[in-house]
């Protein structure tokens, strides 16, 4: 891989592609409790992030279909678009039941890859599809299992479970393409840059604008969350029936 493609991956690497990174230092504070259990900073960022991952990834993967030169991109894209409109599905599901407003764009740093994406064609789209999104699946998916392991709502621990299917599915698929370079993906994963806080954040939606939607391909065969045998399961000892305002 070429020296521009390290220099690109290098100045947008960072370990939270999903928007996971560290805002606060308190990111294990209750922020509302709900009736499917406790809901803290990191469980209502991850909900958010999830979020604004699709909002980036599924128009990535509606143009890799359209740009993609080789039969493995073409397959990935296919990949992203049916899992991110699945979580999607689910992220705008379970939002409004913990009172979390979600983004309708990424975050400047992840438009900035569709941006740059959308400018290369040929086998320099391929190559930098695929480890770009292999960087930021690979960089997430630790933190995916931090969420699962130690949340204590229901409704975010099933979207993790989802997340982290949906997240190997994605890996496993740009692996595949072939195109991968493990050790330029691997080290900008570990070697992220300090980016201003302001470059990793979703803007939240202006008042008023109606929630985009990423709709399902006709050909889906990913399913957002079943929460029949979640919804009213709150935690034990009891919590309060419902989120506080203060969780959006």
């Amino acid at each position: 891989m070429g020296g521009a493609m390290a220099l690109t991956l290098a100045a947008l690497a960072y370990p939270g592609m999903l928007g996971l990174d560290k805002v606060t230092t308190a990111q294990d504070r209750i922020i509302s409790n709900t009736q499917w259990g406790p809901l803290t900073e990191q469980d209502r960022d991850f909900v958010v992030k999830v979020r604004a991952a699709g909002l980036w990834e599924y128009p990535l993967g509606q143009i890799g279909l359209q740009k993609g030169s080789s039969k493995g991109v073409k397959t990935a894209s296919e990949h992203l678009v049916d899992g991110h409109a699945a979580l999607d599905a689910s992220c705008r599901k379970i939002a409004p039941m913990l009172n979390i407003t979600l983004p309708n764009i990424a975050s400047p740093q992840q438009e900035g890859f569709v941006t740059q994406l959308k400018g290369e064609t040929g086998k320099q789209f391929d190559t930098d599809f695929a480890n770009i999104l292999r960087m930021t699946h690979g960089s997430i998916f630790n933190t995916i299992a931090k969420i699962r392991s130690t949340t204590k709502n229901s409704l975010v621990r099933a979207l993790a479970d989802q997340a982290n299917d949906t997240v190997l599915d994605h890996i496993t698929v740009m692996e595949k393409t072939g195109l991968v370079d493990f050790d330029q993906t691997l080290f900008n994963q570990t070697t992220p840059p300090k980016l201003p806080q302001s470059d990793l954040t979703p803007p939240p939606p202006a008042a008023g604008q109606p929630e985009v939607v990423l709709a399902p391909p006709p050909t889906a065969t990913s399913t957002p969350l079943d929460l029949s045998g979640l919804t009213g399961g709150g935690a034990p000892g009891g919590t309060a029936p419902g989120p506080s305002p203060s969780a959006g």
